[in-house]
Formats: structure tokens, sequence, C-alpha cells
């Protein structure tokens, strides 16, 4: 089935750039949230980006202004009437998933995929709480949507034949390389990057070495654009914690185990970027590394 439209629920970080990117490649864009105010602010939010590619000479004020006739975000499930396909990016927690796709469900066609953001929970069970698991994929992209080319497809054991290459064709419809994997926690990417970024905590945690030592390593070492402790702080400590107790609690293995220096810096509220201080202190430019942290391993046990 050709999808022509697309409902995204949630217009937060991940959704407002998913309907953008949809809206950008020319797919008429049906975007719901829970309430006006959560429409609003993400409405701004792509506004702003095009915005911002605007003044650098990325996108055309008639690019610009095309996208945003092809968005039209409200509260009501009625909107998504018509979509070919609907992607989920709303908050990462099953319950929360659960309600959303029960109350949009009524409203869609027969033949509409649904497909979830999710990065770490499991796509059968959020699948089975549908009418449709034949018709259930993951698509999940990577932050900042419009920036990020990749796209992880995710079939489960009851995706029916052609869902999951009607969704990989529309990824690449976006400009994305969509890579294709089964439904197991974390998918590839996190499966292989949630150790990485743990196993960095522990580093500074154990002494190995200083926050910038560390980075600055698997900077000019390994050749990655920044230093795994940077990159907690750009997605979140919280949000890494969170995916690291999801994964832990499907394989029981100790690679993906939270370091007790993360579960204490998640209580205090050293969140990262978007709380101003996690590895790194924000309020400096640039930012400059929090080095009581180093060492406290014996202090967190």
């Amino acid at each position: 089935m050709p999808i022509r439209k697309v409902g995204v629920l949630g217009c937060g970080l991940m959704g407002s750039g998913i309907a953008q990117v949809a809206a950008q490649s020319g797919f008429p864009t049906a975007v719901l949230e829970a309430t006006p105010a959560l429409v609003e602010a993400g409405m701004k939010r792509i506004t702003r980006f095009l915005d911002g590619g605007v003044a650098k000479g990325k996108v055309t004020p008639a690019d610009r202004d095309a996208t945003l006739q092809r968005l039209k975000a409200g509260t009501d499930p009625a909107a998504l009437a018509d979509c070919d396909l609907v992607v989920e990016a709303i908050t990462e927690n099953l319950g929360a998933k659960r309600e959303t796709f029960a109350r949009i469900e009524p409203h869609l066609k027969a033949e509409t995929i649904l497909a979830s953001n999710t990065s770490s929970l499991s796509i059968t069970e959020m699948a089975a709480a549908t009418a449709r698991p034949t018709r259930f994929v993951g698509l999940h992209f990577f932050n900042p949507v419009p920036l990020m080319k990749l796209v992880e497809v995710v079939r489960t054991v009851q995706t029916a034949p052609g869902v999951e290459e009607s969704v990989a064709e529309f990824a690449l419809a976006l400009g994305k390389t969509p890579i294709r994997t089964t439904d197991r926690t974390g998918f590839i990417v996190n499966r292989l990057l949630v150790p990485y970024l743990l196993d960095a905590i522990r580093a500074v945690e154990e002494g190995v070495g200083s926050i910038a030592d560390i980075d600055a390593g698997m900077k000019l070492g390994c050749g990655h654009p920044m230093g795994p402790l940077t990159l907690n702080d750009l997605v979140g400590i919280d949000t890494t914690y969170s995916i690291s107790q999801i994964m832990f609690d499907e394989f029981k293995e100790k690679r993906f185990a939270a370091p007790p220096l993360m579960k204490r810096m998640v209580m205090a509220g050293f969140l990262g970027r978007k709380s101003g201080r996690g590895f790194y202190d924000y309020a400096t430019e640039p930012p400059k590394p929090n080095d009581f942290l180093t060492g406290l391993g014996e202090v967190s046990r």
C-alpha cells in the first residue's frame, strides 16, 4: 500500500521532528497532541527549526511555507481518519502508549499501518494491544530527526508481508537510510551504544581518567564526532538510564546495568544539557567538566 498521508502522535522533540521531515518531503501530515498548549509548543518548535534553515540558506522561504501548509496539528483523533501511516512518538511509557493506541484506533482505516518510534520497548507487546498486530512495526528515528539520516525499521513475528517494505520505502522517501532489524530490546543501535555509554560512566566512577580525557580519547582515538560523556549529556542521562533499565530487565546482563553513579546523578537532577548540568556544567561556554564526579565509585557503592 502506498503511503500518501501521515499521522504523528505527539509533537515533542521527536514527534515534531518526524512531522517536519514528513511534511518537508511532500506528505500531508496530521499531528495529534494531548492539549492545545502542547500543539502550540510543538508547532513553534517546527517553525523555529525551519526559520533557522531559512536564515542559514538551507531552506527557501517557499519551502518553509509549503511545509507548514502540509502540517495540520490538533487534539482530535478524527484528523487521522485518512492517514496511511501513523507514527507514535509520545513518552517512553508502555501504558501511555497503549492508552493512546486505544483512543485513536477507532478512527483509523483498516489498512492503516501503525508504527512506534520507541527506542527500547517491545514492538510486539505494543502491537498485541491493538486490533492490527499484523500492520504494526517499529520506526525508530534519531535525534535531531531533521538532521540524522538513520531510521531503524523493526518487524515482529506478526508483521504482515509488504508492511515492512512499505515503511522502509517511506523512510527512503524522507531522505533517510532505513536499516532493518527484529524486535529485540534496543534493536541494533542501542544494543551497541548503551553498553558503551554505561562503560564510559563506569570509567568516570572508577577514576580511570578525567571526563575531558575520556571524551578526548574516544573522539581522537576512535574518530567519534563527540565523546561518550558529552553524548550522555546530549541524549539525557535520565533517558539513557531508563533505556538501560529496560534492557537489563530483558537480558539480565551486567553490560546493560546502570552504574551507581548514573543513578545518583539522575536522583540529584544532573540530567545533562536539558537540566544545565551533567558530566559538564552548561552555565559556561565552553561547558566545564564536573570533575568532582571522577572517582566516586567507592562512595557510590
